[in-house]
């Protein structure tokens, strides 16, 4: 049976560490001035310039070949002890998504432990590397955006750039998601760790 397209970008599959994972978030703001990315579920972010006033770091989306700070699980329709709406118009429970023009800061819970493994969809496209010898491979990825404003992200693993070597690629490939019906071959779910983390090593600040 042929892998199913679905892609959600990163999904939370379970803590690599000797501890096992906590659920828990670290909650970052997207600043008004980021009027160029629409932000969704499963979305990759990294560091960004400065914070808000109340002290919570910015964020921004990744490009998909770089070092992530970690991945949105959760979007604030209104910030707590803040007084106003994360929207121009108040955000309804149901939307999981913040636009590109924003009004008002949005803030996000960011899984940002570099242990976490994730799950994540390759993009069928380089059929001679959807296959078992990729496993243990690194690679960068697609990022794109939800279809819909209720969507999960569509972000995919760029199956061309899996290879050997490529320390800096952001992601690790640890081999296919134990899921009934997936095999390798194209939109294969596999399981990923962040490769580079901007919280292991040495970065500079921004």
């Amino acid at each position: 049976m042929a892998n199913t397209n679905t892609p959600w970008g990163f999904a939370l599959l379970r803590g690599g560490g000797a501890t096992p994972y906590g659920q828990q978030t670290t909650l970052y703001s997207i600043p008004t001035s980021d009027s160029t990315n629409a932000y969704y579920m499963g979305d990759a972010v990294k560091a960004a310039t400065g914070g808000d006033t109340n002290g919570y770091p910015n964020v921004v989306k990744t490009t998909g070949t770089e070092a992530i700070r970690g991945v949105i699980i959760g979007i604030y329709p209104t910030q707590p002890y803040i007084a106003y709406s994360g929207a121009s118009a108040a955000l309804a429970l149901e939307f999981n998504y913040v636009p590109a023009t924003k009004a008002n800061p949005y803030y996000v819970m960011v899984a940002d432990d570099p242990n976490i493994i994730w799950m994540m969809q390759d993009d069928g496209i380089t059929t001679a590397s959807l296959v078992a010898a990729s496993c243990n491979f690194n690679a960068q990825y697609t990022v794109t955006n939800g279809a819909t404003t209720v969507s999960a992200s569509a972000s995919v693993i760029l199956s061309s750039s899996m290879a050997s070597g490529n320390a800096t690629y952001p992601l690790k490939l640890l081999g296919l998601a134990q899921l009934a019906n997936n095999a390798f071959g194209a939109y294969a779910k596999w399981q990923v760790r962040i490769n580079v983390s901007e919280l292991t090593g040495s970065f500079v600040g921004i």
